[in-house]
């Protein structure tokens, strides 16, 4: 198995800087993007440098302790940072919770100076990642005894990336592929390129190699072909909002996916954490969409393949209601969506 970069990591103790993994320049090159403030975070975020609800919320809580450098701050620019980081993307509810802690250590800590107050902020930040890393690696657990039964080199698809990359540990839709690996299994995972920003191609084909895992990539156009000639036995997805009733929000695209799997008898199954998982929004009927620039349609990696001045709808993810989804696997264990 080669060696994969990490996704995220903070730099030094307080005072220290977040760097990520550039995933924007993947997997021509791999480059890492430090941030040393909140506005440089939050332009990561934006620009998909850091992707993925999971690693999104890890990015937010250590960009908040860049609120604090020097202990120059006050608990009112922290609340302040958290607000803005709030506004980066809309549909992730990682972003949110991780958010939520980070002020409420901060609105616990009023009586406290400026350098405790930064060392407390750091310290949950890093509490943050390590529940992610262990949540990823319960869900691998949890998502490979659900496959446990498959046959060798069964068909597993997967839509836009879920694997580390998306995490601050080992992926939630993908972290199942390769806790499978890791018992002696050889699963075969089918890439949807996932248009129109590829991040099937461009990122969770590149992790598969890296880890010497078998895969094939493809249009998203031909899932349902690969369905039809019985290569897919499964279907294993991520989310970036689960609402109360199961509906499950995740890159656009993966809600066709589902509609493709229930016509050809296939089971779909989500694979996130519980911090995934908003209670406050009864159905995926209210959770909100994140629409994304033309341009990435029009004018793709720079290259314009539309008129100049024709309409662009780009939404940057769909709802797959809960009847369509097998089963939600979660840190917790595995749970029917209603």
């Amino acid at each position: 198995m080669s060696h994969v970069p990490v996704t995220l990591r903070w730099e030094g103790e307080v005072g220290g800087h977040l760097v990520l993994l550039d995933q924007t320049r993947l997997p021509r090159e791999v480059v890492e993007f430090p941030c040393r403030t909140v506005e440089e975070v939050w332009d990561a975020i934006k620009r998909l440098v850091v992707r993925g609800a999971p690693a999104i919320g890890v990015a937010a809580g250590y960009a908040v302790c860049l609120s604090v450098k020097n202990g120059r701050a006050s608990v009112h620019d922290v609340v302040e940072a958290c607000r803005y980081l709030a506004t980066s993307r809309p549909t992730a509810v990682n972003l949110f919770w991780a958010l939520a802690r980070m002020r409420r250590v901060a609105e616990a800590a009023t009586a406290v100076d400026g350098p405790a107050l930064a060392e407390a902020l750091l310290a949950e930040a890093r509490a943050i990642h390590e529940e992610d890393r262990q949540m990823c690696a319960a869900m691998g657990r949890h998502g490979a005894d659900l496959l446990a039964d498959l046959p060798e080199g069964a068909g597993i698809l997967t839509h836009c990336n879920a694997g580390a990359l998306a995490t601050g540990g080992d992926g939630c839709g993908l972290a199942p592929v390769f806790e499978l690996a890791r018992r002696g299994k050889r699963p075969h995972v089918w890439v949807d390129e996932t248009r129109p920003l590829l991040q099937g191609a461009r990122l969770t084909a590149w992790e598969l190699t890296q880890r010497g895992i078998d895969c094939t990539l493809i249009c998203d156009s031909m899932a349902a072909t690969v369905m039809r000639a019985g290569k897919v036995q499964a279907v294993m997805v991520g989310a970036d909002r689960i609402a109360a009733n199961g509906d499950a929000a995740n890159k656009i695209g993966t809600y066709g996916v589902a509609v493709l799997a229930e016509a050809h008898g296939v089971p779909f199954y989500v694979t996130a954490p519980t911090s995934t998982v908003d209670l406050t929004i009864p159905s995926g009927d209210a959770i909100p969409i994140e629409e994304r620039s033309a341009e990435e349609v029009t004018e793709g990696f720079g290259r314009r393949t539309a008129p100049v001045g024709v309409r662009v709808f780009n939404p940057a993810f769909d709802v797959t209601p809960y009847r369509l989804i097998r089963a939600i696997v979660t840190e917790r264990g595995v749970f029917e969506p209603k």
